[in-house]
């Protein structure tokens, strides 16, 4: 069945009417003041203009309307492109979806009350909702079947007893009442009757109480009343129940089933819950919790043969991370432009971004199932940033947080962003590459060109003219530089290894003053080629490293190779030092320096740069011009 769903006007002929009646008449007033008075106070009226009349009017002039359209026809352009509706169609007359499946929505906005607050609402607590479930498909009162017998007796003479009760209690001063007399009647006869409903046993802020003492031998019970409970369990509580409710109502449990009427014969095949940020006020792993049981709870004891669909919204990195990878749906926010003058949002399908599930080829079917290992396990938060970076190793991981908080701090600067670093190891970040590219968001890798013989492909210290090729998997099969030596990615430009949003930045060679000590030689400037980002360090940061007092490690080695009395020796001392741990010199450098006090590797510099650069574009929802075309270019 295809359907398509349209906000529209109701009456566009209407709606032009109606906006300039007000607009004109808006016009008119301010065009009797006087030219002065106008200029000088600036007085606009409303409706400015026809997005001005809508802010207000919107749902007066506009209703969903649905279309029919050809189920057979699919058009596939990297994704989904809508169908074109035929010329001169018509909207039906009804609501297409009557008997085809059923909606419940758990909104946002769930109304949790402070029990002390001046206007606090008890719509939302647990008890208000048993109230409600007992009123549906419960009461023995309604529509009584022989079960119920026995509690309407209990109900009946329990109405009568209290009745006898409150005859004797109020005798005498009825019987006072009795007596005044009234003109035009007889002395009135009073006769008080009381109703018992049991559901009004419900309707009390202290109808629940939580049993917080679980040992059976226990002297004394400790519970609380519902509203003495924080907001965290009162969401998680009225979320459980809700979606009891609407699977019992959509199951037509109990007396709801009785009142069943010749329209609503049968059962809507489909079941579609729709979920709301459910992680307002829940712990993490409540979080978890929750959504691993959500939908078990909408599926108990419901028939095979009805389906339940359950769509959850959130920002939540703990609950993505306890769905499976397939089952995600991202939602990409694509900017204004030359076929869209206002900002939308595509979605995206994850299972789908390494090819269909049933036709993958061996290779694409690991892809994926690393990938969804990866990212399941470590870095969920990546749905939610701005904007990510891919790094190597733990070092990198560990010290870019302080580069971006110390170097890149400014109103709309990267510690502005949520980015979300990643380590995925050198051999492993181009799998990452149909992830990214599906997300489109900024993406930095910051690699190494792991220089290594063309004969024996052996990792050596990296130097001009030697014939040494790369053994960096992101810059060959990322950025398709299979064929490129050394030399090649040294002198290589920028726009090499940028693709779109992504962008890749690796050692190259720096110019450095060495050596530096004090009492040494005059130094000079030389060129220095680092191996990893640790090397980098040292070399960008040779005069502060020097400082520090007693090293140990990684770190010793390392100070004790930029006091070599000349750069070949300090490089080579420095690249035999990597073998050691290298996540340690981190650690060490954030115990013996101030993070501030660092300086960025160039590299990594130029990188961080142009992701700020990017994330700074990006966020401009109606863009002039193409951030990375020429200037004069336009979109």
């Amino acid at each position: 069945m295809g359907v398509r769903l349209i906000y529209q006007p109701k009456d566009i002929v209407k709606l032009r009417d109606s906006f300039l009646t007000d607009f004109r008449a808006a016009r008119e007033v301010v065009l009797k003041q006087k030219a002065d008075d106008i200029k000088e106070r600036k007085l606009e009226l409303w409706p400015r203009d026809l997005r001005d009349y809508l802010d207000r009017k919107l749902s007066a002039h506009f209703e969903i309307k649905a279309y029919l359209l050809d189920p057979k026809l699919v058009v596939l352009d990297n994704g989904q492109t809508p169908q074109a509706l035929p010329e001169g169609s018509e909207p039906l007359e009804s609501y297409p979806f009557s008997g085809l499946f059923k909606v419940d929505v758990i909104e946002a906005q769930r109304g949790f009350y402070d029990p002390n607050a001046l206007h606090s609402s008890k719509s939302t607590g647990l008890s208000s909702q048993l109230n409600e479930y007992y009123k549906r498909h419960l009461n023995p009162s309604d529509l009584p079947e022989e079960g119920d017998l026995e509690a309407l007796w209990a109900i009946e003479e329990a109405k009568a007893q209290f009745d006898r009760r409150l005859e004797e209690s109020f005798d005498d001063a009825l019987g006072e009442v009795r007596s005044l007399g009234y003109p035009g009647f007889s002395d009135p006869d009073i006769k008080l009757s009381s109703r018992v409903e049991p559901v009004d046993g419900l309707d009390h802020d202290s109808a629940v109480i939580f049993n917080i003492q679980r040992a059976n031998n226990s002297p004394v019970e400790l519970a609380l009343p519902e509203k003495y409970n924080g907001l965290g369990y009162k969401n998680l509580i009225h979320m459980i129940f809700k979606l009891i409710s609407f699977r019992d109502a959509w199951r037509r449990v109990g007396k709801l089933g009785k009142r069943r009427s010749e329209e609503d014969v049968t059962v809507e095949p489909i079941h579609l819950v729709l979920i709301e940020e459910p992680e307002a006020h829940l712990h993490s792993q409540v979080q978890q919790v929750f959504i691993r049981k959500a939908y078990e709870v909408l599926r108990k004891n419901v028939d095979r043969s009805l389906t339940t669909q359950l769509l959850v919204s959130t920002h939540s990195s703990n609950i993505a991370h306890e769905v499976k990878f397939e089952k995600l749906r991202y939602f990409k926010r694509i900017p204004a432009g030359p076929t869209c003058l206002i900002p939308t949002s595509k979605i995206v399908d994850l299972s789908k971004i390494f090819g269909i599930p049933s036709k993958r080829n061996s290779l694409e079917e690991q892809t994926a199932k690393f990938v969804a290992r990866y990212i399941k396990t470590t870095h969920c938060d990546l749905f939610f940033a701005n904007g990510a970076i891919l790094v190597e190793g733990s070092a990198e991981r560990m010290l870019l947080p302080h580069f971006i908080q110390h170097k890149f701090d400014t109103p709309k600067g990267l510690n502005s962003s949520y980015i979300s670093i990643l380590e995925v190891g050198g051999a492993h970040a181009h799998r990452l590459k149909a992830l990214i590219e599906a997300l489109d968001i900024p993406t930095l890798i910051i690699t190494d060109t792991d220089a290594k013989d063309s004969k024996s492909a052996k990792k050596v210290f990296p130097e001009r003219g030697k014939g040494y090729l790369s053994g960096s998997d992101t810059l060959k099969l990322w950025f398709d530089l299979k064929n490129k030596t050394l030399d090649d990615l040294l002198d290589l430009a920028p726009s090499a290894t940028t693709k779109g949003n992504v962008k890749a930045v690796y050692q190259k060679g720096i110019l450095v003053e060495f050596p530096v000590q004090a009492g040494a030689a005059r130094s000079s400037t030389q060129e220095a080629i680092p191996y990893t980002f640790e090397d980098a360090i040292a070399l960008s940061n040779i005069t502060l490293l020097q400082s520090i007092d007693n090293p140990t490690g990684m770190l010793g080695k390392m100070k004790e190779a930029l006091l070599k009395d000349n750069l070949p020796e300090c490089c080579s001392a420095l690249y035999s030092a990597l073998s050691g741990e290298k996540a340690k010199m981190a650690l060490d450098l954030l115990f013996d320096i101030e993070p501030e006090k660092l300086k960025v590797p160039e590299y990594i510099n130029d990188g961080l740069m142009w992701l700020e650069k990017r994330l700074s574009a990006l966020s401009d929802e109606y863009p002039v011009q193409d951030i990375d075309a020429p200037a004069g270019v336009k979109n």
